[in-house]
């Protein structure tokens, strides 16, 4: 059986109040975002040290890096340097939080996959030696403002770099945005299972009066999580599921901020919505139980 995970920052900047609902779910783990305003690159180790000392005692893991990495301009070689010290300084997050999975993307989508894939995988020539140095997994993940925007779009990135230590982040809610239209389940599962070494959980479905894809509880939008859930187990996936709420009951989240979550501003209203979320998740867990 997969375990069960959070991402903070969908709670609250407050790491306290993030780890007191965990604990109130009898989650296995939390994941690293931003905490109290501050990217993960960006925490020092005084941070690091109060993150290790809440988590104390509580059984809680950290079974991943959120980071921003390769959400920059493939062509802009100032943001290239600051996206590789991006990456180590989550490597020594990383290290200090006793995780090994550190999340990754590939740069802002500026025409197709296809043209670009040649320079984007020459772009991942130092990460990987990093990685590898490190003896730790940079984790894939798709989103529609980069250029690969699905499951399998990342399976032609990771077959061409070719590393054990790059593997893919599976989000099937990220595929009910992707511009190609990729089913999340079976389609999408089927590209990515023997790449994925991490799982994040959202919903969300199409509006078909507006077009619109909005974020929506876990179990009530155009994921058949039900079925997925059916086929991790039997595929024996023992890795962590983290829940990526992306939902607010009473607003929407700005496409900015979708891009790139942080801060006070992200984390708003998500108390409510993550709380609602859980329910629903443990709810179809129980279905299949």
């Amino acid at each position: 059986m997969f375990k069960k995970g959070v991402i903070t920052d969908e709670i609250s900047q407050e790491f306290q109040v993030a780890v007191d609902m965990a604990r109130e779910f009898n989650l296995d783990a939390v994941e690293i975002r931003s905490v109290w305003e501050k990217g993960p690159h960006e925490l020092d180790k005084d941070d690091m040290k109060r993150i290790k000392d809440i988590l104390k005692g509580t059984g809680l893991a950290v079974c991943g890096i959120g980071a921003p990495f390769f959400k920059c301009d493939i062509d802009n070689e100032e943001e290239y340097k600051e996206h590789i010290q991006i990456l180590k300084n989550c490597i020594e997050l990383a290290k200090e939080l006793e995780t090994n999975i550190i999340r990754g993307f590939t740069f802002w989508k500026k025409g197709t996959l296809e043209e670009n894939l040649d320079r984007i995988i020459a772009k991942f020539e130092e990460p990987v030696k990093l990685m590898e140095a490190a003896d730790m997994i940079l984790a894939i993940e798709f989103d529609p403002s980069v250029f690969a925007t699905n499951a399998k779009q990342v399976a032609v990135v990771l077959d061409k770099i070719k590393s054990p230590n790059v593997k893919g982040l599976w989000d099937p809610g990220n595929d009910i945005y992707d511009p190609d239209g990729e089913v999340p389940f079976p389609d999408g599962y089927k590209y990515m299972k023997d790449y994925m070494v991490h799982m994040h959980l959202k919903d969300a479905r199409k509006n078909p009066q507006t077009g619109k894809i909005e974020g929506v509880p876990v179990g009530e939008g155009d994921v058949d999580y039900i079925e997925h859930f059916k086929q991790l187990i039997a595929d024996g996936y023992t890795g962590y599921v983290s829940l990526e709420t992306h939902y607010r009951p009473k607003h929407e989240i700005s496409d900015e901020l979708l891009a790139l979550p942080k801060g006070g501003a992200f984390s708003y209203g998500g108390d409510i919505a993550t709380r609602e979320c859980l329910k629903k998740w443990f709810a179809l867990l129980d279905k299949i139980a």
